[in-house]
């Protein structure tokens, strides 16, 4: 099987059919090289909420970037998006003794609202107001180890103009493409390798 791709995005929208901003997102990266980011629509996927561990962490462990995209629910994931970081990034195999398989690689968080960024801010407040709602997935990447990317949020989706959500889907895919164009860490280029075979012992 050859190299699968360098970006995996996870979408996890419980009624993505009826959603703008995530539908959107979607589609947009799916348009984009299957070698390059590859699209795992979690409650297309396992609708009975029953996840397929191993599959899920062969995509993981294939890739250099993770994208978490999803709307925000009473502050935090939806309810499969949670349950697949309770089974997937399980102990021995993402963190903890032997834990280091997403060690070194990016976790972008990609996020949208129902209501607009005012509704949640406070009074005198000068960090987005959405910073409050990030310390568990900042705590989750520093367990795994992972880079974490600025969150990319959508405010106030149920009441955007359609030119709003295309040009965000629009910047959401070419964020994807220059994420999946960085160069490998595992593909060290020919004088790097031939440096480390003359430090070899005879």
């Amino acid at each position: 099987m050859g190299r699968m791709a360098d970006v995996l995005v996870l979408v996890a929208h419980p009624d993505i059919a009826r959603s703008r901003v995530n539908r959107a997102l979607a589609a947009q990266a799916r348009l984009l090289p299957a070698a390059d980011v590859e699209v795992r629509d979690l409650y297309a996927l396992y609708p009975d909420y029953v996840i397929d561990i191993e599959a899920e962490q062969a995509a993981l462990g294939a890739a250099r970037t993770v994208v978490w995209v999803h709307p925000v629910q009473w502050y935090a994931a939806p309810a499969l998006m949670k349950l697949w970081m309770d089974d997937v990034l399980a102990f021995g195999w993402a963190y903890g003794p032997g834990g280091r398989a997403l060690l070194g690689k990016c976790l972008w968080l990609v996020l949208s609202t129902g209501g607009a960024e005012a509704s949640s801010a406070r009074a005198g407040e000068v960090q987005p107001a959405y910073e409050r709602f990030l310390p568990a997935y900042r705590q989750t990447a520093a367990m795994l180890g992972m880079r974490f990317l600025d969150p990319l949020v959508f405010h106030g989706a149920h009441r955007a103009e359609a030119h709003a959500v295309h040009a965000h889907a629009h910047a959401f895919a070419q964020r994807l493409v220059a994420l999946a164009g960085e160069p490998r860490a595992d593909a060290a280029p020919p004088q790097a390798a031939v440096a480390a075979d003359e430090r070899r012992p005879p």
